[in-house]
């Protein structure tokens, strides 16, 4: 049959071809499965208000555009 050295090369097959192939996949992650501008930046995320100013003033832009909405929802119905 094989013999010891046949036991010996079929192990190391056994335990390094796994780590080879994690190695292989395992480096360069950032470069190889990378999108670019995938997340958008800093500018273009939304901000939460935090300051009691803020808040108001992001309330304020809220009910100004609800109120927008709701008068062209109206003069819409208006029409027909």
């Amino acid at each position: 049959m094989g013999g010891l050295n046949l036991e010996v090369f079929k192990f190391g097959m056994y335990v390094m071809f796994p780590i080879g192939i994690m190695y292989y996949f395992g480096t360069n992650l950032d470069e190889r499965f990378s999108v670019p501008e995938f997340w958008p930046k800093a500018e273009q995320a939304n901000k939460v208000p935090i300051d009691r100013d803020e808040i108001h003033a992001e309330l304020q832009r809220l009910r100004a555009r609800r109120l927008y909405l709701r008068d062209k929802r109206l003069e819409e119905e208006a029409r027909r």
